[in-house]
């Protein structure tokens, strides 16, 4: 079976209200069996995945509500408007390799859903670093000393990466380098995370920056997107779409369009119980906006609330180790401090993530250029400072004027624009933002869904309602996944995310054969894809620069001990070495020179060496692949099964 290319092969059905096509996924999910598709669904939050329900429910002719405990819809997609100037809360651009979802977005915001160029940058050290990597700019930023010891520590990883790979760490370190994760990855991720890398799952870094390594960036860099003759890997897309008043138009829209089809969304409206027999859920208890509690009747429950919330407001509750695990995941917190400053251009980038240890702000957007309509002048800026923070912690707890004084600071710091230029300023909150990828995470996780997968008639979707680190497209997607299951489908909403691979690498020609972060995806090629990922090809580069560091260090280290010590006898011998490196002698001078000759000629040779290697790979992958074939034909003659891979 293969449940995740049947899943996204009927994401990319119609949503509206046609029957299903033949072929319509019956084994793709986990539940034996599907709810009834008749009744009233009840919603939980008017976020992406809450709104995204809402319209697809509402467009297949379903009776639906959507409850939202706060005053605006979007969750953390929602736009904030302050003074005329409009806020993203944490940055939102609108990219997707999934159809269904890239078809909703145009068919909702239609000639609102602008195309925007991307530009962002690192600061750290007191410059600016282009982001992605680009070897010119990192050489001329970091200086040669600290190039060759980012080149060296990722060459030191490869030959001797550490075994065990359980926190972010090491994984990355595995394969970028101690140095260069010390440099561009450590004070960020702790700064958004609030703990060491250390203690951070490497889940969290596989569903990030999988498939993404130095050499690869070197490699693309130097010899351009086809060099070598291997598909290109674009790590982060250059355009991306935007709605031209903000991520929260796209909600603001699906809510109006929800509630034109008979789904209403009622705002300032909290679910503080949910009814449940076991098996089934039949009812929530709400809280209003007048302080009453109402019991609203459900046939079906769709909640993009925390997992572990919900697990807490269930009646009856579940048993006491369930509860633990629910109360042992985490969050973490997020609030920006949005300024208008009297200039009409502060920076080319959409937004800068900031390195810098020497201050708390994480990363600043630069709102006129995600859209120009964000604004209200044109001739003044309204930039984000973002802060990644904990409830109750001491920045949390700060005023909005100190907090927007000590962002007005920062900004000056990092020599983004003076103090004076600020106009006004607003603070705005988000708590609940980011689910922590702990090292315990997601066994906690595991007793919630084995507990919950028990109530047939209940889907958890969202970022929260999964405690994953979706982006809004996926989010969208659990969303579909849900809907789509009320009226007989038979999805599981936790495969959307389960591969891991980087968000938003793109490999191929002219970014076909893409494979997004989390999305969805079969084997690419089907059996061919899985011998190729089982035997994949050695970098050429990485091994020959590992040849080329392992001889240089052993002539100078053979060299320098027959210059310090009396080995009389081995120095002519060791000297025949100079009929093949030019210039090469048992002396001091003839050490740097055989160490430059010795490194670059262990380069050649492992170069050669993985190049041959692949070749042979490659002339095995296909010996092998005519014998499956043949056995595949043989199994179809004589009447077996035969899985088309």
């Amino acid at each position: 079976m293969r449940p995740q290319a049947d899943a996204v092969a009927h994401a990319s059905q119609p949503l509206r209200g046609e029957p299903d096509p033949p072929g319509f996924p019956s084994d793709a999910a986990r539940r034996p069996t599907p709810p009834s598709g008749g009744g009233r669904t009840a919603i939980v939050g008017a976020g992406p995945a809450g709104l995204t329900a809402a319209v697809t429910l509402a467009r297949l002719g379903r009776e639906a509500v959507v409850f939202e405990a706060d005053d605006q819809v979007g969750g953390i997609s929602r736009t904030v408007v302050f003074r005329g100037y409009r806020l993203d809360i944490g940055g939102h651009r609108f990219f997707t390799k999934v159809p269904e979802i890239e078809r909703l977005w145009h068919d909702i915001l239609g000639d609102d859903l602008i195309v925007r160029p991307r530009m962002s940058r690192i600061y750290y050290g007191g410059k600016f670093f282009d982001y992605p990597l680009r070897p010119v700019n990192a050489l001329r930023g970091l200086g040669v000393v600290e190039a060759v010891r980012v080149l060296a520590s990722y060459i030191h990883a490869q030959l001797f990466p550490v075994a065990d790979e359980r926190t972010f760490d090491v994984w990355v370190s595995n394969r970028f380098g101690r140095r260069l994760f010390e440099v561009f990855f450590k004070t960020y991720t702790e700064k958004v995370w609030g703990m060491p890398c250390s203690e951070i799952s490497a889940a969290w870094a596989a569903q990030r920056i999988k498939n993404l390594d130095l050499m690869t960036a070197l490699r693309n860099a130097v010899l351009g997107s086809a060099g070598g003759g291997r598909p290109a890997v674009t790590s982060l897309i250059e355009r991306f779409h935007y709605p031209r008043l903000g991520p929260g138009m796209m909600w603001e829209r699906c809510r109006d369009l929800a509630a034109a089809d008979g789904v209403p969304t009622h705002l300032r409206t909290r679910v503080v119980r949910v009814l449940h027999d076991g098996g089934r859920v039949s009812a929530i208890d709400v809280v209003g906006p007048d302080g009453a509690t109402r019991r609203e009747p459900c046939d079906t429950l769709i909640s993009s609330m925390p997992v572990g919330e919900l697990v807490r407001a269930m009646d009856p509750p579940p048993p006491v180790e369930v509860l633990e695990a629910a109360g042992k995941l985490r969050h973490r917190d997020f609030l920006i401090v949005a300024l208008i400053v009297n200039r009409d251009q502060l920076f080319p980038d959409n937004w800068i993530y900031v390195h810098a240890p020497e201050v708390h702000v994480g990363r600043v957007q630069n709102f006129k250029n995600w859209s120009p309509d964000m604004v209200d002048d044109p001739n003044v800026s309204f930039i984000g400072l973002e802060y990644f923070t904990n409830r109750g912690d001491a920045l949390w707890q700060r005023s909005d004027e100190e907090l927007i004084a000590l962002g007005t600071s920062e900004a000056a710091t990092i020599g983004l624009f003076s103090p004076g230029e600020v106009r006004a300023g607003t603070v705005v909150r988000m708590p609940m933002a980011y689910p922590v990828y702990d090292g315990e995470y997601e066994a906690h996780l595991q007793i919630l869904r084995t507990w919950l997968d028990r109530i047939d008639n209940l889907f958890t979707v969202g970022r929260n309602g999964l405690h994953r680190y979706n982006n809004q497209d996926h989010s969208m997607l659990t969303a579909l996944y849900a809907a789509r299951s009320i009226t007989g489908a038979r999805l599981d909403v936790w495969t959307v995310n389960e591969e891991e691979s980087f968000h938003e690498e793109i490999r191929g020609e002219a970014g076909e054969n893409v494979r997004d972060r989390l999305t969805p995806m079969p084997v690419e090629g089907g059996l061919d894809g899985v011998l190729r990922e089982a035997f994949a090809e050695y970098d050429a580069i990485a091994l020959g620069g590992a040849f080329g560091i392992a001889a240089a260090a052993l002539l100078a280290l053979t060299t320098a001990l027959l210059l310090w010590g009396p080995h009389d006898g081995f120095v002519p011998m060791l000297s025949l070495l100079g009929h093949y490196l030019f210039g090469y002698e048992v002396s001091w001078p003839g050490l740097l020179v055989g160490f430059v000759e010795a490194a670059l000629g262990g380069f050649v040779v492992g170069w050669i060496v993985a190049r041959l290697i692949n070749l042979l790979t490659a002339m095995f992958l296909r010996d092998l692949e005519r014998q499956l074939a043949t056995l595949t034909t043989l199994e179809a003659v004589d009447g077996g099964r035969v899985d088309a891979g």
